[in-house]
């Protein structure tokens, strides 16, 4: 940690106020990227997807329980895995208290991951969560939105993802689309981010960034740090996540540009 300059109140203040209009600046940036972000352009989805819940299997269609809007959540947690992306787990524990406050604003969340819904389940389960999650095993979802990649497409050493052909290959990797369903049920796909994008939804990284020490990582490792909520207390467990071949402490974000 570097050493600060220690001031009197009056210098104190004045530093603040300083660095308070970069904030203001930022806030107001980020409101001008967000009124972007709403005026893109929105793609029809006509392909059927299926998702298997535990209310049976259901459809996109489905997933939206009667609201209008639908965020997915492309959890990395692969058919073969035996527990979910350490990273993804972190941004999910911030999920579940948001959830009647969107219900409230028209907009339903769904979590969606190629593993079967009994290894869903109980992950969620161990994890004590309460948002839907919904597998989408058998189905092209993952694929077609560029967060699952077959063994040939691992093979060339490069996938297709975050809107570019990147230089790391994984059978998983994280994201969050998009949609809209209008009164004639057209479903439309208005958004999908992918990478660091979900760190606005991590409440402790908003915290730690207002602490001395910050987010006190590698820029190199990020996330080394981290486990699942469960698995503080021995430190590292040594587990190996079979597919994405992760360790314990390890998570999606680690080594993938921003």
């Amino acid at each position: 940690m570097e050493e600060h300059r220690i001031v009197s109140r009056e210098a104190w203040l004045a530093a603040q106020r300083a660095h308070l209009a970069d904030e203001k600046a930022l806030t107001r940036a980020r409101d001008a990227l967000v009124k972007k972000r709403l005026a893109l352009p929105w793609m029809k989805i006509d392909k059927r997807y299926t998702f298997d819940t535990d209310e049976g299997t259901k459809t996109l269609d489905d997933l939206f329980a009667g609201r209008s809007q639908l965020i997915v959540y492309h959890f990395m947690f692969g058919p073969d895995w035996e527990q979910g992306c350490p990273g993804c787990s972190f941004l999910s524990d911030h999920i579940d208290g948001a959830l009647v406050h969107l219900a409230h604003r028209d907009v339903t969340y769904v979590a969606v991951s190629r593993a079967p819904l009994v290894k869903i389940d109980a992950y969620r389960k161990r994890m004590g969560w309460k948002f839907p999650w919904v597998s989408s095993f058998g189905s092209d979802f993952n694929y077609d939105f560029n967060v699952s990649f077959t063994p040939e497409q691992q093979a060339t050493g490069k996938v297709d993802y975050n809107y570019d052909m990147q230089g790391f290959a994984m059978d998983e990797l994280p994201g969050m689309s998009v949609f809209y369903r209008n009164g004639n049920g057209e479903i439309f796909r208005t958004f999908s981010a992918y990478a660091r994008s979900g760190e606005p939804l991590i409440g402790t990284y908003a915290l730690l960034d207002c602490v001395p020490k910050g987010r006190d990582e590698d820029e190199n490792k990020m996330m080394g740090w981290l486990r699942r909520h469960d698995s503080y207390e021995d430190g590292a467990t040594g587990t190996t996540l079979a597919a994405g071949k992760q360790r314990a402490g390890a998570c999606c974000h680690e080594g993938t540009p921003k």
